[in-house]
């Protein structure tokens, strides 16, 4: 069983930054593809960015490519995503994701252990 919990959240102005974290549980992190996800009042959620066990894989949606960037630290059971730039659109709820092996998925059923959340609220 993995635990996630994510920090970082908050507001900001258009064009500004955060950084989120998310802190996992267990000993077996490093054997789990770690993803992002968002999620806004009544839509469904919706894939950010995805990052392979060692780090040196990633994927992104289309509406953050280059304005995001997902890490991770496998020392500190740790992923991350820098958001620069941000803009009113990317107000959502943020959540932490991880499955286990090496596929990487956009779909959220594929993934089996979930943070709480965390708010991102951009204003303009």
């Amino acid at each position: 069983q993995v635990q996630l919990v994510e920090s970082g959240g908050g507001l900001v102005q258009a064009g500004g930054s955060l950084r989120l974290s998310c802190a996992a549980s267990g000993r077996t992190f490093s054997t789990y593809v770690m993803a992002w996800f968002r999620q806004t009042p009544g839509k469904e959620r919706e894939f950010v960015a995805a990052i392979g066990r060692s780090g040196g894989t990633t994927d992104y949606a289309d509406s953050v490519k280059g304005r995001f960037t997902i890490s991770r630290d496998n020392a500190k059971n740790t992923v991350y995503l820098q958001m620069n730039s941000l803009q009113p659109e990317d107000t959502a709820v943020y959540y932490c994701a991880g499955r286990p092996g090496i596929f990487f998925s956009k779909s959220a059923r594929d993934y089996n252990y979930w943070g709480q959340g965390t708010q991102v609220t951009v204003s303009s």
